[in-house]
């Protein structure tokens, strides 16, 4: 009796360890980065990087779009699944969008009839141009069986392809002020940034977050615990091609233009933002705070690169690096993680 009590008396009167969230190691990568290309700026340029409030501020605006995709990447990658068709989604939305946002006096628009219309049309079928893309990924993945990366890679090639058809290989310019609205100024920001609060709080807070993360962490055993698992896929793609779409809206607004050209390795750079960001490759875990961590990131060593006058080939390189050593880290937190 005596024994169990003194035992038992140390474990009662034991203080909760603090932990600290999982972000926080990748927010001091972010911090370390900067100071890095700080220190490098005055040395090489005699001025500040990271503590220029003008250059933070275009670092997160050209981050913007990508930040949009990496939420709804984020989410099929925690799925273990992936999505390599988001940046020809962005393509294939923005034509669509500008297509319905031109100007009445241009004799070259797409569809003459259909020129000044209020704002909320180009936005909406920019938006559903991606719905209707996601959700193909979507069906395909769940109901016909296809490896995500397979289906995917077919969008993404078809995607692009619809671009280049419906705009004949030419730009789709002379867009209205309203549209060009939405990509002016820290519009992008603002809109990045709602995405992410929304689906910060749809993960952590809702069954549907909930269901995610068990469909990625064991998709049998969600299965048996009785989630429609090939429904939600469902939905977790079109999400994604959803977001694709209000990234391709935005992209078309800051150019003033839609081009088939555009969103071109956006994919890559969404999915380094992520795993950069501490979302596992397997599946069942991630944030989207890690990934907004991610996001910035990338963005702060490409500018950091351009600030310190490094060509932008090697610039490709060292993101293909980024990539390579973020997948090794994967590997290295689930092997301790047992799994």
């Amino acid at each position: 009796m005596t024994t169990s009590t003194v035992s038992a008396s140390p474990v009662m009167g034991s203080k909760p360890k603090f932990k600290l969230p999982p972000e926080a190691s990748i927010l001091m990568v972010l911090i370390g980065i900067s100071l890095f290309f700080e220190a490098l700026g005055w040395y090489i340029n005699s001025q500040s990087f990271i503590f220029n409030l003008e250059r933070l501020q275009i670092i997160i605006l050209q981050m913007s779009v990508i930040g949009i995709i990496a939420v709804g990447v984020n989410m099929v990658i925690i799925t273990s699944g992936t999505d390599l068709s988001s940046g020809s989604v962005v393509a294939a939305t923005a034509v669509v969008s500008a297509s319905l946002a031109q100007v009445s006096d241009f004799p070259r628009a797409i569809f003459p009839a259909l020129t000044d219309l209020p704002l909320i049309w180009p936005i909406l079928a920019g938006m559903t141009t991606g719905l209707l893309i996601g959700m193909l990924n979507g069906s395909l993945v769940a109901y016909a069986a296809i490896p995500p990366f397979i289906v995917t890679l077919g969008t993404m090639v078809a995607a692009r392809g619809f671009a280049k058809w419906f705009t004949g290989g030419m730009p789709v310019s002379m867009l209205t002020d309203d549209f060009a609205w939405i990509g002016s100024g820290a519009n992008p920001v603002y809109i990045f940034l709602i995405i992410a609060v929304i689906f910060h709080i749809v993960l952590r807070y809702t069954r549907f977050g909930k269901f995610t993360y068990a469909i990625g962490a064991n998709r049998q055993a969600a299965l048996v615990s009785g989630i429609n698992v090939n429904r939600h896929l469902l939905w977790i793609y079109a999400i994604a091609g959803l977001l694709s779409g209000i990234a391709g809206s935005v992209t078309a607004a800051r150019a003033i233009s839609g081009q088939s050209g555009m969103g071109v390795m956006y994919e890559l750079d969404a999915i380094a933002a992520v795993v950069i960001g501490g979302t596992s490759l397997v599946g069942g875990v991630g944030r989207v705070t890690g990934t907004v961590i991610g996001v910035l990131i990338l963005g702060v060593m490409m500018s950091g690169f351009t600030f310190i006058r490094i060509d932008a080939y090697y610039q490709e390189m060292v993101k293909g690096a980024i990539i390579v050593i973020a997948v090794i880290a994967d590997k290295y937190r689930n092997k301790k993680r047992g799994r």
